[in-house]
């Protein structure tokens, strides 16, 4: 018997709510954790760097401001990707022995990774609290429409990902040398004007360079890409998505098989 649609949503929920729960347990500060991790590499990496990409030196303003937003917005993509990408084989009990759509693990997972981002964002308030800077209605909601597509991108590559690593276990491996990569392809801890501008437009190739400077551009600079720029790069995560869901689609029956 399938269970019907609001079951799904209620049982996507559960598996999210107890994902959350589950990363904390047992530890000495619980659910301060999702706050202390991001503020100890943020704290790192703001004393060694901020000397080095001042105002001065790179005409960036509110350096830190810009990397605590970069981290939790990366951070936010990092988790997600992994735990995406290992969804199906740690819920393998679900996937194996009732019937569960395996879409629901999937996405149960990033929401999960969400969850964590959501208090994440308190800090990076409390960050613009303390400087005193307004990034305006404009710049929150390039923000918003930033963090939904980074959204997106976690489901694209959640959804061709899992399947696979259910067959190819060295893919987690891969993954974190990939994502650790694109850490530093990404103007998290330097600003893009680093690079000569006829550079640039390379450097925002990459999916989450985009997404990044042009978060810390509207929060802290009121700078915004143009709507042609936001469409295109929409359009481009709305395909990646479609794709996942392609090859989740042929891949998804034998997950059990592999599993």
């Amino acid at each position: 018997m399938h269970p019907n649609q609001t079951n799904l949503w209620e049982l996507m929920w559960a598996l999210a709510r107890t994902d959350f729960k589950l990363r904390f347990h047992g530890s000495l500060l619980g659910y301060l954790w999702a706050l202390l991790k991001p503020l100890s590499l943020f704290l790192i990496l703001n004393f060694v760097f901020s000397s080095i990409f001042n105002p001065m030196n790179t005409g960036t303003r509110y350096y830190s401001l810009q990397l605590i937003t970069s981290l939790m917005l990366f951070g936010f993509f990092q988790d997600g990707t992994m735990n995406g990408l290992t969804a199906l084989v740690h819920k393998s009990t679900l996937v194996t022995k009732i019937y569960v759509p395996r879409w629901i693990i999937i996405l149960a997972s990033t929401i999960h990774t969400t969850l964590v981002f959501a208090i994440n964002l308190i800090i990076i308030s409390l960050f613009f609290l303390w400087y005193g800077l307004w990034p305006g209605l404009t710049g929150i909601l390039a923000f918003a429409f930033y963090i939904v597509l980074t959204y997106g991108l976690i489901l694209a590559f959640s959804f061709m990902a899992a399947p696979l690593f259910v067959r190819f276990r060295d893919l987690v491996q891969v993954w974190e040398v990939v994502s650790a990569a694109l850490f530093y392809a990404t103007p998290i801890i330097y600003p893009l004007t680093i690079f000569p501008a006829h550079y640039q437009s390379y450097v925002l190739v990459n999916p989450m360079a985009f997404i990044v400077h042009y978060t810390k551009m509207a929060l802290t600079e009121q700078q915004f890409a143009g709507l042609g720029e936001n469409a295109l790069f929409a359009a481009v995560v709305a395909l990646l998505f479609g794709l996942g869901l392609f090859i989740y689609g042929r891949l998804e029956p034998s997950v059990a098989e592999h599993i």
